[in-house]
């Protein structure tokens, strides 16, 4: 009898529990998509949780899903805020790797023709373009680093928080809405901009955002069961015709046209008790990633507007396994196998080598980041990404590489020019052709071109001897024609046209990402005639044999302009009669820079030195300064001499503030002080020191750097320089 009074009475006591929670609504959230706008969705969630409203599923289209996904998946608001502010958005908005991560060759290619954008060639020879501006490279492994504690959930219902995705297939208009499916990859294709980034292919269906059909999903978030939506708007507001100026603001006006259609279309379906937030944004544009904290606080502040109504929501007790989700736990599995798959034309075992991922250790996310961007940045690939397969108690690493649909084989271009005011001036214009992926190993044939006052054909074969390309054969071609002035007590005599035609061949170790070793032998002849000056003076042929050994470092952040890094090479030779060489005789030359930068400031300390050591022919042994921050002042290798030596100081300012899309041009004002000398061992020519200093304006543009200078020197020359191309 007492065993039954007990139970009745608990019985008693948890049936107004009962009956509280089977009345309480189902609360949905929708997040609407709108690009850095769409980060005011967290200052909302910060909101929610400090009223105690608890979430029971969550719709989102573009940014939306992006912070809706990331919350479902139990991230807390306070990961999310931290997350959002400190993010190097540039770098995630972009396709490149950090320059560091760049394999050391990918890095020379720079320094050929300093033209940033290449055209890309498929096997056949047709013109490659790609599907949108960004790849989506680095946004795809951060999605996937975030969110790989999720690999095994393909049903989004069994989230800490059901979550449903909207995309667009480009290919029929039709509205695709994901209940399943890996999840970086789904909200990966929720938010493709068309244009601006690349579609996904999944399931034979090519997807963009998702705001081109459903920009607030609300629809999506009934279809879930819920009895009341929070619908967060933050989508882009129509321009006035005043703000119509240019094709950008047409194009952007025309996608906030399509998106707003449909968003009012579905803000016409609001119940009475549905609560409509929209904060205050129009301060703010899609790419205002500079100003999340801001975007953050105005979500915020919108929502607690609303306290009196969101007060009826508020729930006394937590979401137990929304708690569970976000105790403190390793998100990174352990890792018991790695599998590639494959399409491009390198080999298996060339990826599995750059993934230095241990077997039967948990998942080292920075690691596998910079082993993803130094795969990616060997030029084969439209992108390389990974997940985690979990299947019982085994766990399998995935490294997916897409071959380049738009080919492998790239064109450069490059171009400068100076003039020294006083009638002489020299220009360059150059090219260059790379064939990648000659085997699976990754054999490259490079070849430049360049016609002006400095001639150059180079043609060279890299052969890589092992599948991490740490070791390989590079046999040369090159045949090229420059100016050289022959001096006498600091007075020129004469200027000689040397042309000079050989090959070599080289053996090579790479050191990382960050330097090589090459040790050769090459062969060269040709001959030196006078161009200006006495025609009696004698022609020059000559006989070239040499042993060479060079050494390069590289860690700039940017070969353009570069705010961190150092770049070091150097070069030594040996001419040996018994190549064949007209005499004995030895040179080395050092290049160093070294960039350091404060905020928007930078200053690069550097120089060259360069010594012929032994007596040889003054002519066709000589180096060559002039140019800009080169001795500014004179003109591009106008100053000649079997010795040089240079020191240099280089400073500047960014003038623009950072963009967060590859549509970021800066623009910056510096100044250079420099000292410099040249001098002969056979005859009496000794520049001495000499002073020069230049000021200039550049600009990073899609092409490359532009730079528009003035120099001055202790010689009383001067000469304005326009480079497209080589900054330094």
């Amino acid at each position: 009898m007492h065993r039954l009074l007990l139970c009745l009475m608990l019985l008693l006591t948890c049936l107004p529990i009962t009956a509280a929670e089977n009345t309480r609504p189902k609360v949905g959230l929708v997040l609407s998509g709108g690009a850095a706008r769409g980060l005011a969705h967290i200052g909302v969630l910060k909101a929610l949780e400090e009223q105690g409203v608890r979430v029971d599923a969550i719709a989102g289209t573009s940014m939306g899903a992006v912070i809706g996904g990331l919350y479902a998946s139990g991230y807390s608001v306070e990961e999310l805020e931290k997350l959002a502010t400190t993010l190097d958005w540039q770098q995630a908005l972009s396709d490149a790797p950090p320059r560091k991560d760049v394999p050391f060759r990918r890095k020379q290619d720079d320094r050929d023709f300093l033209v940033k954008q290449k055209l890309s060639f498929r096997d056949d020879g047709s013109l490659g373009l790609p599907l949108g501006v960004i790849q989506g490279q680095n946004l795809a492994l951060l999605l996937e680093s975030k969110l790989a504690h999720t690999a095994d959930t393909r049903d989004f219902d069994k989230l800490p928080i059901p979550f449903r995705a909207v995309a667009t297939d480009i290919a029929s208009g039709e509205k695709v809405v994901f209940r399943r499916g890996h999840l970086p990859q789904v909200i990966r294709a929720s938010m493709s901009i068309p244009a601006v980034f690349a579609p996904v292919e999944m399931d034979g269906r090519l997807l963009v955002d998702g705001g081109m059909v459903d920009n607030i999903p609300l629809d999506v978030a009934r279809e879930m069961g819920v009895d009341l939506a929070i619908v967060v708007d933050i989508g882009t507001p129509l321009r006035d015709r005043k703000q119509l100026n240019t094709v950008v603001d047409v194009l952007n006006q025309s996608i906030t046209l399509m998106t707003r259609r449909n968003s009012e279309e579905q803000l016409a379906n609001l119940h009475r008790d549905d609560i409509l937030i929209q904060p205050p944004l129009a301060a703010f544009g899609v790419t205002d990633f500079g100003r999340t904290a801001e975007m953050i606080e105005a979500g915020y502040r919108a929502t607690r507007a609303l306290d009196a109504r969101l007060a009826t929501l508020r729930q006394a007790e937590g979401d137990t396994q929304l708690a569970i989700a976000r105790s403190p736990r390793q998100r990174t599995p352990v890792i018991t196998a790695i599998k590639v798959e494959n399409d491009s034309k390198v080999s298996d075992d060339v990826i599995r080598y750059y993934v230095r991922q241990p077997i039967g250790e948990p998942l080292e996310l920075e690691r596998l980041q910079t082993d993803m961007g130094t795969l990616y940045g060997l030029d084969y690939f439209d992108g390389v990404q990974y997940r985690v397969v979990h299947k019982g108690d085994d766990n399998t690493l995935v490294i997916k590489a897409s071959g380049k649909r738009g080919g492998t084989d790239y064109l450069r271009l490059g171009l400068n020019l100076s003039d020294d005011m006083r009638g002489d001036s020299a220009f360059n214009l150059g090219a260059s052709y790379r064939i990648n992926g000659i085997n699976r190993l990754g054999g490259e044939w490079l070849t430049r071109a360049q016609i002006g006052d400095q001639q150059e054909l180079y043609s060279e074969f890299y052969q890589p001897l092992d599948i991490g390309s740490r070791y390989f054969v590079a046999p040369y071609l090159d045949l090229g024609s420059q100016n050289i002035e022959a001096t006498l007590e600091n007075d020129p005599v004469a200027e000689y046209r040397l042309q000079r035609y050989g090959f070599g061949i080289n053996l090579g170790r790479q050191i990382g990402t960050y330097g090589e070793v090459r040790a050769g032998v090459g062969k060269a002849w040709g001959k030196a005639d006078v161009r200006i000056g006495d025609q009696d003076l004698p022609s020059v042929s000559f006989n070239e044999g040499f042993y060479e050994l060079k050494y390069s470092f590289d860690t700039l952040d940017n070969v353009y302009f570069p705010h961190s890094g150092e770049d070091i090479g150097l070069t030594l030779r040996n001419y040996d009669k018994s190549l064949d060489s007209d005499s004995n005789y030895r040179q080395w030359e050092l290049n160093v820079d070294k960039a350091l930068s404060s905020g928007a400031d930078t200053l690069v300390l550097g120089g060259r030195y360069g010594r012929t050591l032994n007596d040889a022919d003054v002519v066709t042994s000589s180096f060559v300064l002039g140019g800009a921050r080169q001795l500014s002042g004179f003109r591009q290798d106008s100053v000649s001499g079997q010795n040089i030596s240079l020191m240099r100081m280089v400073y500047y300012r960014r003038l623009t503030p950072r963009a967060y899309l590859p549509l970021d041009f800066p623009l910056y004002l510096g100044g250079s002080l420099e000292r410099g000398r040249a001098w002969n061992n056979d005859n009496d020519f000794d520049s001495g020191y000499i002073n020069a200093a230049s000021i200039f304006l550049g600009l990073e543009t899609p092409l490359g750097p532009l730079n528009l200078s003035y120099g001055a020197n202790s010689e009383q020359q001067q000469a304005v320089y326009l480079n497209l191309g080589h900054t330094f």
